[in-house]
């Protein structure tokens, strides 16, 4: 008589059991993203709202960590969807196999190229999902307090005028940034480029942790001017901050990608989630104010949606003066960062110093040509200005293979961290050295 409840209490037993022991990642898509709160929570709502009986779950970080987060996870605990804006980050994941192919996600109704650049990667290992461009943003409130002229190209934030009024992040803390600064690498030439960022650096007020500091001190009046990608620029715009942003003729124009990992928990549903960022429900999010990114899809493709004087992708690329080449920026990636962070973010004081030594020296001159005052100036600037690491250097396969290598090897660990080291103390004595020439020349020019 009691057999019979018992039976069905042991499977009622068995059954919670297993609930219990069931993944809990089930029906979830595991997303790893640099992106935004106000983009990632808009796409993980309006997902979650067309297909109910899935969830996405968003975890945060830097493109760098990002790709170092999947590539230490084995096979089956991987996140299932990578997205960002760095085409060179892709490129690394789909090297080292960690990306499936997704062509078949594709919206056919994008164009196959945004200038001369693959919206989509022609092996299928990843999708376009949104285009950007790089340029600047400025806080109008604050240019006309300080009676600053709105700035236009990269060149024009070296003037003296703007000391102290620049902000921007570091290749090693963002993605985005490193896309900004290898642009401009890419449109100047490497040791011009250097020269160009090394100005700018000079002049900036701060060089921020995230690169949502930039943005977010430009918005709020803190910094004057920002290095940014146009995303930011656009959201504060758009989202009624007295700000402005313009594209310089040294940019470019490529896709912030979306990719299927290899390895992941839930694939089927994350394949979903990864058309429907390209659907045109997913593209018209894009427009929305906080948001404020440029689609894979032509306007005459967006259903009437986009603003009044929303920036067209497709013709900004027309002018690009930059046809930006990915795989360049994958095999110098980390000596780009480390270079940046070794001889501007961890020697920005001391380049500040050089750089308005020289600022006040040039104006001495201006007013009081002095020839031996001219001379030191010009070693000074050489001083400041010049990039530890020659253009001849970075074309060196062995060279960059030792940054591209793992540091988990001791020997490699060893070497990186001697050049390292070495850029830094250069950096130091050069800015010192710089400073001093600097003050000489402006007690000739008095």
């Amino acid at each position: 008589m009691l057999r019979q409840p018992l039976a069905r209490r042991a499977l009622a037993l068995s059954a919670l059991a297993l609930a219990l022991v069931a993944p809990a990642h089930a029906g979830t898509v595991t997303v790893i993203t640099s992106f935004p709160k106000e983009l990632t929570q808009a796409y993980k709502a309006a997902f979650e709202k067309a297909n109910p009986a899935i969830k996405v779950e968003i975890l945060n970080k830097n493109t760098v960590q990002g790709i170092a987060y999947v590539r230490e996870l084995p096979p089956g605990q991987r996140p299932d969807v990578f997205w960002a804006s760095a085409p060179d980050a892709f490129e690394v994941l789909a090297g080292q196999k960690l990306l499936d192919n997704v062509a078949d996600l594709a919206n056919k109704a994008a164009p196959a190229k945004v200038g001369a650049y693959p919206i989509n990667n022609p092996q299928g290992l990843y999708l376009g999902q949104a285009l950007a461009g790089y340029g600047l943003m400025w806080n109008t409130r604050y240019m006309a307090a300080n009676k600053l002229p709105a700035p236009r190209q990269w060149v024009d934030l070296v003037k003296p005028a703007y000391f102290g009024h620049v902000a921007m992040s570091s290749p090693s803390r963002s993605g985005t940034t490193h896309l900004t600064v290898e642009t401009m690498l890419q449109g100047e030439g490497w040791e011009k480029g250097w020269t160009q960022l090394l100005q700018i650096a000079g002049n900036c007020a701060a060089i921020t942790e995230r690169s949502f500091g930039v943005p977010d001190g430009v918005n709020n009046g803190q910094f004057g001017i920002g290095l940014v990608i146009d995303f930011f620029g656009l959201a504060g715009k758009y989202s009624g901050f007295p700000v402005e942003f313009a594209y310089p003729d040294v940019t470019a124009v490529v896709p912030a990608n979306i990719g299927l990992i290899s390895g992941g928990k839930n694939s089927a549903e994350a394949k979903k989630f990864i058309a429907y960022t390209v659907s045109l429900e997913g593209q018209q999010l894009l427009y929305d104010p906080k948001i404020s990114r440029l689609p894979i899809l032509p306007p005459a493709a967006m259903g009437g949606k986009a603003p009044q004087g929303y920036p067209d992708p497709f013709e900004i690329a027309k002018r690009a003066k930059v046809q930006f080449d990915s795989d360049l920026s994958e095999s110098r990636y980390n000596v780009v960062s480390a270079m940046f962070d070794q001889t501007i973010t961890f020697r920005i004081k001391e380049l500040q110093a050089a750089t308005k030594a020289i600022h006040a020296a040039e104006a001495a001159l201006g007013k009081k040509p002095n020839a031996k005052a001219a001379a030191l100036l010009k070693e000074a600037r050489d001083a400041a200005f010049t990039p530890v690491v020659d253009a001849g250097r970075v074309k060196d396969k062995e060279f960059l293979a030792v940054f591209a290598a793992s540091k988990k090897d001791a020997a490699v660990n060893k070497r990186v961290t001697a050049l390292e080291d070495h850029w830094n103390s250069s950096a130091r004595s050069n800015y010192e050295r710089a400073r001093t020439l600097a003050e000489q020349a402006l007690a000739l020019a008095k």
